[in-house]
């Protein structure tokens, strides 16, 4: 049976992958020379990226003129070449991504399951081909006292073969969800090392294990294990459901600190944990791996505002986060707190909402210039 046959090479594929997981590279050093490799992505990308791109030339001036730092364009990365190439990030300009030593990138359209080419999400397949197992989303209401970090397992779950699932019939259809220990081990020690790191004492685990008994309860027992090695951190489980409705409480909100959790779950959870922020147009995120990272705005490629010609209305501050998380991964950690003290008081000062009654991508990209 065919159906038959395409499960057993998924399966066969997940295998193999497991294997060379247990073969973990070396974590890269960064060399005397940094190439920062940015693609404009499509929709607003473009505006946000040309934004961002200014701020960086800028903060970075004498790291530019002396070579340290390196801004590489790599184009190509557009809907309408991808979907000319039938392919979610076309072989060249994945190549050209391998060249640099991390990526700061626009959003990227994906289209719909109902369109006429199928293609993969770009965000999907550089996760997967560059092996960006860390998805790090950080958050902060300083009112509050909130600061929540996000440590989202990137390359498994229910993503990494969301467009090789298997039509049936018309009566039936199956996607497939795959979770690893190897994988899982991998970011729950990335998270808890975080905690260790940076003082935090609580690390909430984020599944549906009571329901997904076998791979949400592989990911609960792998971080338990891990947890053994941070005896001084407290570990807990919340339910994704329920976790949702924590983030909305602000009685208790504030207690929890560290948090990692499967794909799905963290691609929700931190969009509501932006909007919580202030929106998602002001959330960048950081995508890790042991040799490459991707930086980029958490929101995809608005073709809202696109279609009613408000592009120019869109706000950079995702984009330039993660810009700014960028700088903290590369060692430029005072360059970085710059970027986000001015950043917040940009925001603070300038409302951009994507809405002609409000500011537009110009006015708060030049506000920072300004003051960097």
């Amino acid at each position: 049976m065919e159906a038959e046959q395409h499960f057993l090479q998924l399966v066969k594929e997940q295998l193999e992958r497991v294997e060379r997981l247990k073969n973990k590279p070396a974590a890269v050093n960064f060399k005397d020379q940094i190439v920062i490799g940015y693609c404009s992505g499509d929709g607003i990308g473009p505006i946000i990226t040309d934004a961002t791109i200014r701020v960086l030339q800028k903060l970075l001036a004498d790291e530019l003129e002396s070579k340290k730092i390196v801004l590489k364009e790599i184009q190509g990365l557009t809907i309408e070449n991808r979907l000319a190439k039938n392919m979610a990030v076309p072989d060249d300009v994945l190549a050209e991504i391998k060249t640099c030593d991390v990526l700061l990138k626009g959003p990227t359209t994906t289209p719909s399951g109902g369109s006429a080419k199928n293609i993969e999400s770009a965000n999907v397949t550089l996760r997967r081909e560059l092996d960006l197992y860390a998805n790090v989303r950080p958050v902060i209401l300083r009112d509050e006292g909130i600061d929540w970090m996000f440590f989202r397992e990137n390359t498994e779950g229910a993503y990494v073969l969301g467009s090789r699932g298997i039509e049936i019939s018309d009566d039936l259809v199956f996607d497939f969800r795959v979770i690893t220990a190897p994988g899982t081990e991998r970011i729950a020690r990335a998270a808890f090392k975080y905690a260790r790191d940076n003082g935090k004492k609580r690390v909430t685990v984020v599944t549906k294990s009571n329901i997904l008994k076998k791979t949400d309860g592989k990911f609960w027992s792998v971080c338990m294990e891990v947890a053994k090695e941070y005896p001084e951190i407290q570990v807990d489980e919340y339910f994704i459901d329920i976790m949702t409705a924590k983030l909305l409480d602000t009685a208790e909100r504030a207690s929890f600190e560290v948090f990692v959790l499967p794909n799905l779950y963290g691609d929700i959870i931190t969009d509501e944990a932006a909007q919580i922020q202030g929106g998602v147009g002001t959330a960048g995120s950081a995508n890790i791996g042991d040799r490459y990272a991707m930086f980029e705005a958490v929101h995809g490629s608005a073709p809202r505002l696109i279609e009613l010609g408000l592009a120019e209305y869109a706000n950079p501050s995702s984009l330039i986060k993660a810009a700014e998380i960028m700088l903290r991964h590369i060692g430029f950690i005072d360059k970085a707190n710059k970027l986000a003290t001015i950043l917040g008081e940009a925001n603070q000062k300038i409302k951009v909402t994507g809405n002609v009654a409000d500011s537009k991508c110009l006015d708060i990209t030049e506000y920072i210039l300004a003051n960097l």
